[in-house]
């Protein structure tokens, strides 16, 4: 980790540069992994952007595609499994003039932290949230996930899957998310183009990416999504409805739809909240106000 006085106790955070760029810890991930394009796809989304790299914090769980802020010339903080949601929540609510985007897989966001993902969708919180989904558990070597297909044979079912995979597309719409689209690490633009809007998109946007392991997972690999994905806006998906893009979301199997699912605009979380229409509670004035009549109630 490169060292920066301006973010002490704060990993994967480098010298800050007016834009973003890579940090001075290399990626450690597997040859070929696809979050190597996950990663690519998040810098130049922000580099578009010209967003400066203090301005920027990333936030991750457990898992090896959580290592992904440690990678990133950003502020960084790499939180405990399941939990990178409500630490973004609260870096967002701290301070709502930052860009703040979540990352993470399919074990830590859909299984440990499925709760959080639903409640951070429902509230609408202005942040990003990139998952790099491989149907399996790759930093413990191989197990199942929540997303792993029936029959999938791992290490922990080696007869086979026989629990239904969690759809996450169609639970981020159940779930009230107002940005919800489906990118794949063999297609870094569209990856970035979805990212990007994500990050200027007002409100929670979800990407979920189809980020092959290739050392655990040999059933799901690059090839095998190569011979299924399609783009929804070539398809002439429209992605203002909601019922056409329910629809597209529970394609799966010879099909695989890619793209923005859907969008809408509605109050966020931080439009809402009384106590942050005076701006970014790190720039408030500390203490409450009134607080001698408050403790006079006491006395």
């Amino acid at each position: 980790m490169a060292d920066s006085s301006a973010a002490t106790g704060v990993t994967g955070v480098g010298t800050l540069l007016p834009l973003i760029g890579k940090s001075d810890t290399k990626p450690t991930w597997c040859p070929g992994c696809g979050d190597y394009s996950v990663v690519a796809a998040v810098e130049m989304a922000l580099k578009k952007l010209k967003i400066p790299s203090h301005e920027v914090v990333i936030v991750s769980g457990i898992g090896c595609s959580s290592n992904l802020p440690h990678f990133v010339n950003s502020y960084g903080f790499h939180g405990i499994h399941g939990r990178a949601l409500p630490i973004a929540e609260g870096v967002r609510w701290a301070n709502h003039g930052l860009t703040v985007i979540a990352t993470g897989g399919d074990g830590d966001g859909f299984g440990i932290g499925c709760g959080h993902f639903v409640h951070t969708m429902r509230r609408n919180v202005d942040l990003t949230y990139v998952t790099m989904n491989n149907q399996i558990y790759g930093l413990t070597t191989g197990q199942a996930s929540p997303t792993s297909m029936m029959g999938h044979k791992t290490k922990s079912t080696p007869t086979g899957v026989i629990e239904n995979p969690l759809d996450p597309i169609a639970l981020a719409l159940a779930s009230g998310a107002t940005y919800v689209a489906r990118g794949f690490s063999g297609d870094v633009k569209q990856m970035a183009e979805l990212i990007q809007n994500g990050i200027t998109h007002k409100g929670f946007a979800f990407v979920d990416t189809l980020s092959p392991c290739v050392t655990y997972n040999k059933i799901n690999t690059f090839d095998w999504f190569r011979q299924r994905v399609y783009k929804l806006d070539a398809a002439g998906h429209n992605p203002s409805d909601l019922v056409a893009a329910w629809t597209r979301s529970l394609e799966w199997g010879d099909k695989i739809p890619t793209g923005l699912f859907y969008r809408t605009e509605k109050p966020t979380y931080e439009d809402l909240e009384e106590v942050l229409a005076a701006g970014p509670l790190a720039k408030q004035p500390l203490g409450l106000k009134g607080r001698e009549a408050i403790l006079d109630e006491f006395l």
